[in-house]
């Protein structure tokens, strides 16, 4: 495969669901880095998150047969193994324990005013669009996207129903979709 090679999305999951090794390889070379930036939002240790990187494209590679694409696209696909993956870490009891093991830096507040005005440099422009979408559509997309909580999870929270919380999200992210 030469490095000029461009598969159209219908073309690289016929060769993936061939247990296609380029076809695999151009899609860890080009998707790779937004979803490592998805997981590492989620999970700020980066051997962590790059470890968590390579489960995804292990399970994206196994499970391939089972993404349908009228449900949507692949990158979406691909985008929400990933994002769960990372989730499921967090919420595991070895990280947890982890954290709680971990030692306390000499100043805390300065670490902690360091991460969120990191945080906010590199959200600035995701905010900006989502800042446009409808207030219902802002809170089920950063609950979501951005403070990790599950869709059951964001139901509960708001108090609607879960269909309602996942119409909202996909509304939302079609009209991400145009705004983009």
């Amino acid at each position: 495969m030469s490095p000029f090679t461009k598969y159209s999305e219908q073309e690289l999951v016929v060769l993936l669901r061939r247990q296609n090794e380029q076809a695999f390889s151009y899609l860890y070379d080009n998707y790779s880095p937004a979803l490592f930036g998805i997981i590492n939002q989620i999970i700020p240790d980066r051997e962590l998150a790059t470890d968590i990187l390579q489960d995804v494209f292990i399970n994206i590679w196994r499970k391939i047969g089972s993404y349908d694409q009228a449900k949507g696209r692949l990158f979406t696909w691909m985008l929400n193994i990933a994002r769960n993956a990372a989730i499921d870490k967090i919420r595991s009891r070895p990280y947890q324990d982890s954290l709680k093991n971990q030692p306390l830096a000499e100043n805390v507040n300065t670490n902690a005013t360091n991460a969120v005005v990191n945080a906010d440099i590199n959200d600035v422009g995701l905010k900006k669009l989502i800042n446009k979408l409808k207030e219902d559509y802002r809170v089920v997309i950063d609950l979501s996207y951005f403070q990790g909580f599950t869709h059951e999870e964001i139901s509960r929270l708001l108090d609607i129903p879960l269909g309602t919380v996942k119409t909202r999200i996909r509304s939302a992210l079609i009209q991400l979709r145009t705004l983009i």
